[in-house]
């Protein structure tokens, strides 16, 4: 069974320790995203290991699309098929029914999508959700929930949040059914809850009260860095973290930069996931303590220095920015790859950092730093 265990905390800030099936990680962390059970850029996962990854992401709704979540329960599951063996936490497929607007209908029951590769129809309900991230074996199943733009009006925001408590219950129900049967990959699988509610406190709250009260592993925010300001997200968090359980990690869905990152730390939240470091580095944009830097510029062409100075990531180690450009404008694979595995190490060793400060109690004087650093690099 998972084990969360708080080690201290600073203010609101917490360092804690997670136990599961697949071995225990230290929080606040961030979760490497593996979207089709790789990152993107040419990293393997003996890679991740290097760079000191806790968890992988993967993409729930994409496995199932290709290569289909009955192939990977085929071959062992996730762990076995991408030789990882750390935790891997499977979104829901829930994310899509945002992304994927104008190819899904929306019922009780379920949706129903057009695959984005081919077009096929595919629906998903809460009992599908759970079965195909069964058959993936992740150590951590989001639930299926619908996730409203934020900015969406109350009117619509109110339902769908009533209707992602309902279609939780149905996936702890699943989930749990799932778990006892003899076949099954991971029976340890835990499900973790999310929070919706757009920018309204009092639907969040309110939302936040009744997923606690089914006593989950987890609980997630999702819903936020999709449109708000980064004054509103905070804000939300605010209001909303306290009313999830202090005893239970807290998750914040598909954030984000390192400002946000250190703010949301700071407002009790332990575990991140986004696809900013690998994103930006596949375009040469590399992540440092002094904000972001973007390799292609002519002014590097002839710098002879990592990165970043002190960074001990592969690319850091034995590589210059001269040469990373280069390599970049040549349109050379090495490039990318050198860009990606640097980001991720520089967002796996910030959460290092962070729960460094947390421990020695000074989280608000290095919070105070690192945002002077970074904003006075965007100045």
């Amino acid at each position: 069974m998972a084990s969360y265990k708080i080690r201290t905390t600073d203010g609101r800030a917490k360092r804690a320790a997670f136990s599961t099936v697949h071995g225990t990680v230290e929080t606040p962390l961030f979760m490497n995203v593996a979207t089709v059970a790789a990152i993107k850029g040419a990293v393997s996962t003996e890679d991740l290991y290097g760079i000191d990854t806790q968890v992988a992401l993967c993409n729930t709704y994409h496995l199932h699309v290709r290569p289909g979540d009955g192939l990977v329960y085929e071959l062992g599951g996730l762990h076995r098929f991408m030789n990882w063996e750390r935790p891997i936490l499977t979104d829901s497929g829930g994310f899509q029914v945002f992304s994927l607007a104008s190819l899904r209908q929306i019922k009780e029951e379920g949706v129903t999508f057009r695959s984005h590769i081919d077009g096929r129809k595919i629906f998903m309900g809460p009992e599908e959700s759970m079965q195909i991230q069964s058959h993936l074996g992740s150590t951590i199943a989001m639930a299926f929930d619908e996730c409203p733009p934020a900015l969406a009006e109350r009117d619509y925001v109110k339902p769908s949040v009533e209707r992602t408590t309902r279609w939780l219950v149905r996936c702890k129900k699943e989930m749990e059914r799932l778990n006892a049967r003899e076949d099954t990959i991971n029976r340890e699988q835990l499900l973790f809850g999310i929070n919706q509610g757009a920018v309204y406190k009092d639907i969040r709250i309110e939302h936040a009260k009744a997923i606690s009260e089914l006593d989950l592993p987890g609980y997630s925010i999702g819903g936020l860095a999709v449109g708000e300001t980064h004054e509103q997200m905070y804000e939300m968090l605010d209001e909303t973290v306290p009313y999830l359980p202090q005893d239970k990690p807290t998750y914040l869905m598909g954030v984000g930069t390192p400002a946000n990152i250190i703010e949301a730390v700071d407002r009790g939240v332990d575990f991140f996931d986004c696809v900013y470091p690998s994103r930006n580095g596949r375009h040469g944009h590399a992540y440092t303590h002094y904000g972001k830097l973007n390799l292609f510029n002519q002014k590097f062409e002839k710098d002879m220095t990592p990165i970043e100075e002190g960074c001990g990531c592969p690319a850091c180690r034995k590589y210059t920015r001269a040469y990373i450009r280069h390599l970049l404008k040549a349109k050379e694979m090495l490039g990318m790859r050198l860009c990606v595995l640097h980001n991720l190490y520089f967002y796996n060793h910030l959460m290092e950092e962070i729960r460094g400060a947390i421990e020695e109690h000074r989280y608000a004087a290095f919070k105070k730093e690192m945002l002077a650093q970074l904003k006075e690099a965007e100045s």
